[in-house]
């Protein structure tokens, strides 16, 4: 299972090498968010807690541009019923897992790029706080996003969907480490952040603990 589970990440990784989708419409979405919101702050002065909301706001947001069609891509080159014949369900949902926590640390990275620059009050005063949230929320908003895909190829209204399924199942994440990153811009001490760690960790056990399971029914159905 494990050669399959790379397998199917390489050929993820080979494909979006070649046609550059989802990768160019994470960026381009990150920009566009991220300028639409300077923009409309101008000179305003904000607090670390509304630069931590809207800094995970355009994490979403963006994520729902690209890590939707993980699964859609498949339905729509008719590859799909390759892979259910040649790997099990098990290395195809784990190896669409590695690709879509690839995709998401190279966004939550262009967003962490694009707030230093554009925003002299985003400092991140604790690094080491700043990136057990941003490695735990991308695990996280990873293993949500790959279920729900799932879930979203099975449907005639694929485009709006995602957005609807994703928001009530990634709101304790995005609130978790929306306060866990206010703390990192703040300068807390690692220690204060132990119990949203916990949090996060026991939301990533029990999303991909579920999807193992529910997995093999949504994409043999």
């Amino acid at each position: 299972m494990i050669v399959q589970t790379f397998a199917i990440a390489s050929k993820d990784l080979r494909s979006e090498l070649r046609t550059r989708y989802a990768v160019n419409a994470l960026l381009m979405f990150v920009v566009t968010s991220v300028a639409t919101i300077l923009f409309a702050l101008r000179e305003d002065r904000v607090s670390t807690d509304v630069l931590s909301g809207m800094y995970w706001v355009v994490v979403f947001f963006s994520g729902t541009a690209g890590l939707s069609r993980i699964f859609v891509g498949e339905e729509e080159r008719g590859t799909a019923l390759t892979l259910r014949l040649i790997a099990s369900s098990s290395a195809v949902y784990f190896g669409k897992l590695l690709f879509n926590c690839l995709q998401t640390i190279l966004l939550v990275l262009a967003a962490t790029v694009l707030y230093l620059i554009a925003f002299p009050e985003f400092v991140i005063r604790s690094a080491a706080l700043f990136a057990a949230t941003v490695f735990l929320g991308s695990l996280g908003f990873a293993a949500a996003a790959t279920i729900i895909a799932a879930i979203v190829a099975k449907a005639q209204a694929k485009g709006t969907l995602y957005t609807v399924l994703s928001f009530p199942i990634l709101a304790p994440l995005l609130l978790t480490v929306i306060q866990t990153t206010a703390m990192a811009l703040d300068g807390a001490e690692f220690s204060a952040a132990l119990g949203q760690f916990q949090i996060l960790f026991g939301y990533i056990c029990a999303v991909v603990g579920l999807s193992f399971i529910l997995f093999d029914y949504i994409w043999k159905d």
